[in-house]
């Protein structure tokens, strides 16, 4: 019977939160709108990008100038962060994923990055091929922690919640695992911190991509 993990990608594969706190100034610069600390841009990582900067500008999602800063956001992400993928990744997720994978365990990302955008990060960082299947916000009706992406992962590879366990920084990432009836690995070294994650009730924390890989083994 098939065994999967289900992988976050910002915080948790590529260390993205310095390039996108980089990129999320410079939209409100361009914009012309207040500066926001970088505790806050961080805080917001995980999210959807409009839900983000509609909590960051303190409006609504439908507001127009959501609208105008995702835009922004799109393209100038791709400038600052995609020359910079190959040196974020975080150190033991090469070997670690190749091991996973040595050893039968099929690879996913669910993330709350379009796909698109995911796809371009991963294969800039030299991750794309390491997974079976990568699914963004735009291919569900509910973003995390909204358990439809790992479903549609789960749909995918034909595998049951039971036999697949989610990897991920945040407590998004701990409660769409538990909504979709799937185990947990918080990692610490990512955007929560750890009594943030506890709160959320993962099955396993841990502070490195190697103790992931030795958490995976232990739980499937």
């Amino acid at each position: 019977m098939n065994r999967c993990v289900i992988f976050d990608l910002d915080g948790t594969l590529v260390d993205t939160p310095r390039g996108i706190v980089t990129t999320f100034a410079a939209v409100f610069s361009r914009l012309g709108l207040p500066t926001v600390d970088s505790a806050s841009i961080r805080g917001t990582i995980g999210l959807p990008l409009p839900a983000a900067f509609a909590k960051l500008l303190g409006v609504a999602e439908d507001e127009p100038r959501v609208a105008e800063c995702v835009a922004h956001y799109r393209s100038m992400s791709r400038r600052i962060m995609l020359p910079m993928a190959p040196n974020l990744v975080f150190r033991g997720v090469f070997d670690g994923l190749a091991s996973l994978r040595e050893n039968g365990f099929l690879l996913a990302v669910a993330t709350n990055k379009f796909s698109a955008n995911a796809e371009e990060l991963l294969v800039a960082a030299g991750l794309r091929d390491e997974f079976s299947a990568v699914v963004g916000a735009d291919q569900v009706p509910m973003p995390k922690p909204d358990p439809a992406s790992g479903l549609l992962v789960l749909n995918r590879l034909g595998v049951a919640p039971e036999r697949a366990v989610v990897v991920g920084d945040t407590t998004c990432d701990v409660l769409m695992a538990r909504a979709a009836g799937m185990s947990s690995i918080g990692v610490t070294y990512g955007v929560h911190g750890v009594d943030q994650l506890l709160s959320a009730g993962p099955t396993w924390l841990v502070d490195s991509f190697a103790e992931v890989v030795t958490a995976v083994r232990e739980c499937l």
